[in-house]
């Protein structure tokens, strides 16, 4: 009997409390999400089942967790923590995309601006409520904690899960989990999230506004943009190196045409298993003992809110653009402005369709949608560079 006593108390049913009940059935759900409704099932499979990981119940002591020094799960979230990882996306990133539509229409970054602004919104937002309810956590000891916490909050604006990773392990390490779980929650969102707010902004004649297909840009054009774009970028903002160094070297490894092995490399084999480590790892963070709090509720609603006002603000800016111009920009295009790619141009174009089979908005989509890209990580840089 007291060998069946020992071996219970030493079972995860004995150390189960509601907090852990309570996140398994979050995890399941973003499973649920990914495999049932295909809400980006890259994303969400495995930070669902990191968080099902991260909140099995073992006995104290055992060495399991990601904050359990020596453990498995430790060695791998160390690539978050430090900010490894979110470089390596942006390498497979950089080589995935095409740059052309950018290219091609240059006016149409400022919509990638434009869609910048909830960042700094937010940011404001989590300021003012962070030194007004001292539950929240964010301020400590340290005065520059809140406008750092702030900062790193404001970041899931740019729909960029992996800049906001990066800002976050630079600025509020504390608030890791909840700011990454957030951002990438609200990026695999977008499909539900976006629309909604695109219809309310827009009337029916903007909607079934129909733009020009780009012009075609050589192969000369496409290899000097990753090289320009770095050194313009960095030359400006020089914490943006990590982040836009790596992507325009993946983008330069895609568009030079010797390097095909090695962008298929990133593309494919790096991204993919740099996406499980980090997902399944981030997931495992969300331990209900230290995220079932004031502070990562308020973190997701803010997250929220940028999210909301960074699209609501690509979406007014083309309004307001289109005041001053004679060829108009089909206003759902602003809302691509936000980082997730190519997530927030397909939802455009999904949108501009269901008013007008004919309409196709894709590539225009795509301009604000990789300057998104660019502009997030260069908001993000400027932060640094004040806040470091």
């Amino acid at each position: 009997m007291e060998w069946l006593i020992g071996f219970f108390e030493a079972s995860g049913l004995a150390h189960l409390a509601w907090g852990n009940l309570l996140m398994i059935v979050v995890g399941c759900v973003f499973v649920y999400l990914a495999i049932a409704r295909g809400f980006e099932p890259l994303l969400l499979v495995p930070i669902g089942f990191g968080i099902i990981l991260g909140n099995m119940p073992f006995e104290p002591g055992m060495g399991q967790g990601v904050y359990d020094q020596g453990s498995v799960l430790s060695y791998i979230y160390f690539g978050v923590i430090t900010g490894i990882f979110p470089p390596l996306i942006f390498l497979g990133i950089g080589a995935m995309t095409d740059f052309s539509a950018l290219i091609a229409q240059p006016r149409l970054i400022l919509l990638g601006a434009a869609a910048q602004l909830g960042i700094f919104f937010t940011l404001l937002m989590a300021i003012f409520l962070g030194s007004r309810l001292p539950f929240l956590d964010l301020t400590g000891d340290d005065p520059l904690r809140l406008l750092r916490a702030a900062a790193a909050i404001g970041i899931i604006g740019g729909a960029d899960g992996p800049t906001a990773i990066f800002i976050a392990s630079r600025l509020a390490p504390d608030l890791l989990g909840a700011i990454a779980v957030s951002a990438y929650s609200y990026m695999a969102l977008v499909p539900v999230i976006q629309p909604p707010i695109m219809r309310l902004l827009t009337t029916r004649e903007e909607r079934l506004i129909r733009m020009p297909p780009p012009p075609e840009v050589n192969r000369t054009q496409r290899i000097l943009f990753p090289i320009i774009g770095l050194i313009v970028c960095v030359l400006i903002v020089p914490d943006t190196l990590p982040l836009l160094g790596m992507l325009f070297f993946g983008n330069l490894l895609k568009e030079s045409g010797v390097t095909e092995r090695l962008a298929k490399t990133a593309r494919s084999a790096l991204i993919d298993s740099v996406t499980i480590m980090l997902g399944l790892t981030v997931g495992a963070s969300t331990q209900a003992s230290n995220f079932l709090s004031p502070r990562s509720i308020a973190i997701f609603a803010l997250g929220a809110c940028a999210f909301a006002i960074s699209t609501a603000g690509g979406v007014l800016f083309a309004k307001f653009y289109n005041l001053f111009t004679k060829n108009k920009i089909n206003p759902l295009i602003g809302a691509a402005g936000v980082s997730a790619v190519p997530m927030s141009a397909r939802v455009a174009h999904s949108l501009a369709q269901a008013e007008d089979h004919q309409n196709y908005l894709i590539w225009q989509a795509m301009c604000p949608n990789v300057a998104g890209v660019i502009g997030s990580a260069v908001a993000a840089g400027v932060l640094l560079v004040i806040l470091r």
